[in-house]
């Protein structure tokens, strides 16, 4: 078990090291820990049946008594959707701005856990105090409301954890990053920054969302069908834009997707979007005149359960998009959704719609910081360690080469699981802890290597059978083998593969000895390693199969 000196400064990363998303960082020092974030990431067709993973908490619920607090960032899913479905492990107090406590109350509620979790509102720009960790909470924009950086002092130095940020000078809905305390920070002394690195490998600036509103104010002039705006959720600034952009051109807003709702009533419960006119539901939009509306859609990465797919498809209940309608895809392509958002485009193309993509027209701005915003961070912060964090591999090589480039003593590129001491002159990774991910089965969570998720997986790519046998206690088969195959092609011009796989499991059973058969593991074993040869001969697939037997008096 990893042990570490009290007056170590040590920082963690559990998850969002080496990944975009999933992101659980720790701090320790004074024999206590502070957890920042506790993020999800979204499963892909590798993972049948889940939908969500998260990390894996075991190195800090076996500590939880030494666990001072978590603290959230900000509100997207990769920072915070874990909480719901792993603070029952850890059972520690959360602390977070008001916009992102709306919606983590939202989460806990679902989850019976609203009562139970000790859930703290801090305002942007305040300070407090965790065990013997003192936290400033630094204003910095993003592509959602109040993003705050943390400065995390103890004895041992001052860290500034960045989160998620930009240097946006038109960010519309919130205040503009705080380079005024973060140049503080910098005279104070910086001894390390944690810092994004999602774009670390992108030339120039991120760009501005008053740049995205001007776009969408021209592309929207003189339209006579329907038009739809598909973005992320969370990114309150451009439902601002959207809906001023529908005001202008004197059409009515409709949100098409829950989670639009739940964002903008979070939103105006914090004092945000107050004057908008007030939006329209799906049923009661969908009937108006072409030139009379705006959809803002979910599913700008082709989710397809959202709400874009399932109008695409011609499968939403009210809403239809035809010729001469405009869908707008306001989002970044999120790297593996690439085929998944191509089919929704395809078939609004095929509808006659025209689709603006995200790399056409500045529809879209990153909220993660390019080079040139990377560079003025460390201008005004001046840290003596940089530890890239929120990028693969090769952005966080890219974020470190950048910081030596800009004279940082020291840039450490890390993955989960490393335990690294911050220490100038003397930075190392001093331990490695188990770490890893988790899958949100259902209503449980269950560690990546779990018996009934592979076996799942396995099923999934090569199907699977169960052979049933009924014998007597000598073995004696008392009936034919019954065969359930599942997930199984069809091979034409054979003998059909149920017919066969009774017939080899037959042969199997009868060919064992009189001492095996008396033996249920034995003789279940058996059938089960004739139909799975069978299957691999006659379909070249590794099939789960199984056996079960039922013995009559």
């Amino acid at each position: 078990m990893a042990e570490f000196a009290e007056d170590e400064l040590i920082f963690l990363p559990l998850g969002g090291s080496g990944e975009i998303g999933m992101n659980m960082n720790l701090y320790g020092y004074g024999g206590k820990w502070l957890l920042v974030d506790l993020g999800i990431t979204f499963a892909d067709g590798e993972q049948p049946g889940i939908d969500l993973i998260t990390p894996d908490p075991t190195f800090i619920a076996e500590r939880k008594d030494d666990l001072a607090g978590l603290i959230i960032t900000h509100a997207h899913e990769d920072h915070l959707g874990a909480v719901a479905h792993l603070w029952p492990r850890l059972r520690c107090p959360v602390w977070a701005t008001p916009f992102a406590a709306a919606l983590l109350r939202n989460k806990l509620e679902e989850a019976g856990l609203l009562r139970a979790v000790p859930l703290h509102v801090i305002e942007p720009g305040e300070q407090l105090q965790i065990g013997p960790f003192g936290i400033d909470f630094v204003p910095l924009t993003h592509s959602t409301l109040e993003m705050n950086a943390l400065a995390i002092r103890t004895d041992a130095g001052l860290v500034l954890h960045t989160g998620d940020w930009k240097l946006d000078p038109e960010p519309l809905v919130g205040p503009k990053s705080d380079e005024d305390a973060l140049r503080r920070l910098g005279d104070e002394g910086v001894m390390a920054m944690i810092g994004d690195s999602t774009n670390a490998l992108n030339e120039g600036t991120s760009g501005s969302e008053g740049e995205v509103r001007e776009t969408l104010m021209d592309l929207c002039a003189n339209r006579t069908g329907r038009i739809a705006v598909a973005t992320f959720a969370s990114n309150v600034a451009r439902i601002d834009t959207v809906a001023k952009v529908a005001a202008a051109h004197d059409r009515h807003l409709v949100l098409v997707g829950r989670s639009l709702w739940r964002i903008l009533a979070a939103a105006q419960e914090c004092g945000y979007l107050q004057d908008i006119a007030p939006p329209l539901k799906d049923d009661e939009g969908a009937y108006l005149p072409p030139d009379k509306v705006m959809f803002l859609c979910t599913g700008c990465q082709g989710e397809a359960r959202a709400a874009l797919a399932r109008i695409a498809s011609g499968n939403h209940r009210h809403v239809v998009f035809e010729k001469d309608d405009l869908v707008i895809f306001s989002s970044r392509v999120i790297p593996g959704n690439e085929m998944s958002i191509s089919r929704v485009q395809n078939r609004l193309l095929w509808n006659g719609v025209e689709v603006i993509g995200e790399k056409e027209r500045g529809v879209h701005v990153s909220g993660h910081p390019c080079r040139d915003e990377l560079a003025e961070m460390y201008r005004l912060v001046r840290p003596k360690i940089a530890v890239p964090v929120h990028g693969e591999y090769k952005h966080m090589l890219a974020h470190a080469e950048l910081a030596r480039s800009l004279q940082v003593p020291e840039a450490v590129v890390i993955e989960n699981g490393q335990a690294l001491r911050l220490q100038p002159g003397g930075v190392e990774v001093v331990a490695e802890v188990q770490s890893g991910r988790c899958f949100v089965d259902g209503d449980v969570v269950v560690p990546a290597n779990d018996d009934g998720v592979r076996t799942r997986r396995k099923l999934s790519f090569s199907g699977g059978g169960v052979v049933i046998l009924v014998a007597d206690r000598e073995g004696e088969l008392l009936a034919d083998p019954e065969l359930v195959l599942q997930g199984l092609a069809s091979d034409d011009g054979k003998a059909p593969l149920a017919e066969e796989g009774a017939r080899v499991v037959e042969e199997a059973v009868d060919d064992l000895p009189n001492s095996a058969r008396r033996d249920d593991g034995r003789m279940t074993e058996a059938a089960r390693i004739a139909l799975r040869r069978l299957i691999r001969d006659r379909l070249g697939k590794r099939a789960v199969v199984e056996a079960r037997i039922i013995r009559v008096d």
